[in-house]
């Protein structure tokens, strides 16, 4: 079962998360070393994979770096959650097919160390020392399926390229708004050639 590592504070920042000193490489095991260092020094010698990271509100503020997120996973972490994220670490996880969950209420919730059963599909967290369960915000199937893939990069890899740009960019607008008339139905069918009587 899943370990609770909790960082309370609010405004977690990328420098705390991985120091900019130890940005001299990509590969998350190396970045894993040094995960957390200026904020706990010990806790890469604590966590285990599939441990959870519970923090205060706005975590992954400051500079934009997917360090922040490598050096986490590398070092075992499944998902951290907060109240909410810093939108550039948001996005990287995402991006990076990592779990960053919002969730009101869950620092108070648990204290370091306890066990906690994460259920993706009932968008909820219960520490199972106490009972309590919360529901975080659903995560949106397209982040799960990103997830899933293991990353965005990964992610398009999976999927025919036609597909996703029928999906996004070369995708009809049905509704008028931001400058487009949209998208007449009716224009879709072919013209009909007219009758003679």
């Amino acid at each position: 079962m899943a370990k609770v590592h909790v960082f309370a504070r609010d405004h977690i920042n990328t420098d705390e998360i991985i120091p900019a000193r130890h940005l001299t490489t990509d590969v998350e095991s190396e970045l894993a070393k040094f995960a957390m260092e200026d904020y706990d020094k010990n806790f890469v010698k604590r966590v285990q994979p599939g441990d959870i990271i519970v923090a205060g509100a706005d975590f992954g503020c400051g500079s934009s770096r997917e360090h922040a997120v490598w050096a986490l996973r590398g070092a075992g972490v499944a998902a951290v959650i907060a109240p909410n994220f810093a939108r550039i670490y948001y996005r990287n996880s995402i991006n990076n097919g990592f779990l960053a969950l919002e969730c009101d209420g869950i620092v108070q919730a648990f204290q370091d160390g306890d066990p906690a059963d994460l259920n993706l599909t009932a968008g909820t967290i219960t520490n199972t020392r106490t009972g309590q369960s919360l529901t975080f915000v659903p995560v949106a199937q397209f982040a799960l399926d990103v997830q899933k893939a293991g990353g965005w990069l990964e992610y398009m890899k999976e999927h025919d390229q036609a597909a996703l740009e029928a999906e996004t960019l070369a995708a009809h607008s049905t509704q008028a708004g931001h400058g487009h008339p949209g998208q007449d139905s009716s224009q879709d069918a072919a013209p009909q050639e007219k009758q003679h009587a």
